[in-house]
C-alpha cells in the first residue's frame, strides 16, 4: 500500500530539516546554501520549496522551539541535582544531537542573517529557574539568592563556556569544563549540605566540599 501522501510530507520536511541542521552545523548560516541541503536531504528544488521558501526559512526553523530537539529522560532527581544533570545532558546532546547542534551554532550566528532574538535563551532561562525554584523549597539555595538572576547568569556562563570548548576541542572537553563552572558557582549559590549531596556524571569530578 502506497504511504499517504501527508505522512510523506511529513517525512520529507524532517528530512529537509536534518539536512538543513547539518550543512548549518558544518558551514554555518553563510556557508550553508540550499543546493548543499537539497544534496544532503536528497529532495527535488520542487520538494524544498513546498516546504521552506529560503535559507532564512530554513535557518529560522532549525532555531526555533530549540527545547523540543532534546528529549531529557526522567532522572527522580529535583532541584540543584536536576539543574547539573540537565546542563551536563545539554553537553551530551551538543556533541551527539546535530539539530541541537545547529539550533545553538545559529543562534550566536543569527546576525548573519539579520535577526536578533534571544528566545532560545530565555526559553532555557526559563528552565533553569524552575529547577531553581523547586531547589529553594528544597533548602538548598543560600539566603539571598536571586534565582532569576542566577538563571540568567547560568545560561549566559553555560553559552559562553560551550562557544569556547567547541573552538578548543569540538566540544570533547565541554563536561570538564563545565565541572570547572560548577566547582566555582557552587559555593556562592548552595548551601554546604546541598553541595555535599550533589553528583556529578560519572568521570567527571565532583566539587569538594
Amino acid at each position: 500500500m502506497d504511504e499517504p501522501k501527508q505522512d510523506r510530507a511529513v517525512k520529507t520536511r524532517e528530512a529537509i530539516l536534518h539536512a538543513a541542521a547539518e550543512v548549518f552545523d558544518t558551514y554555518g548560516y553563510s556557508g550553508a546554501s540550499i543546493s548543499k541541503i537539497m544534496e544532503r536531504a536528497q529532495v527535488t528544488q520542487g520538494g524544498m520549496y513546498f516546504h521552506f521558501k529560503s535559507k532564512l526559512g530554513l535557518a529560522q526553523a532549525v532555531l526555533a522551539h530549540q527545547q523540543e530537539f532534546v528529549h531529557f529522560p526522567p532522572t527522580g532527581h529535583d532541584g540543584l541535582q536536576l539543574l547539573i544533570d540537565l546542563n551536563f545532558f545539554l553537553a551530551r546532546e551538543l556533541q551527539t544531537n546535530v539539530v541541537f547542534r545547529a539550533s545553538v551554532r545559529l543562534a550566536v550566528e543569527q546576525g548573519d542573517f539579520g535577526m536578533r532574538d534571544d528566545t532560545a535563551y530565555q526559553e532555557w532561562v526559563e528552565q533553569f529557574y524552575g529547577l531553581l525554584c523547586a531547589a529553594r523549597e528544597r533548602g538548598e539555595l543560600l539566603p539571598g539568592v536571586d534565582a532569576r538572576e542566577f538563571a540568567n547568569v547560568l545560561v549566559g556562563a553555560y553559552s559562553g563556556i560551550q562557544v569556547f570548548s567547541n573552538v578548543a576541542s569540538g566540544r570533547a572537553d565541554l563536561p570538564s569544563r563545565l565541572a570547572s563552572m560548577w566547582r566555582y558557582l557552587l559555593p556562592a549559590i548552595a548551601t554546604p549540605q546541598a553541595i555535599a549531596e550533589l553528583r556529578f556524571p560519572q568521570g567527571v569530578q565532583k566539587f569538594a566540599a
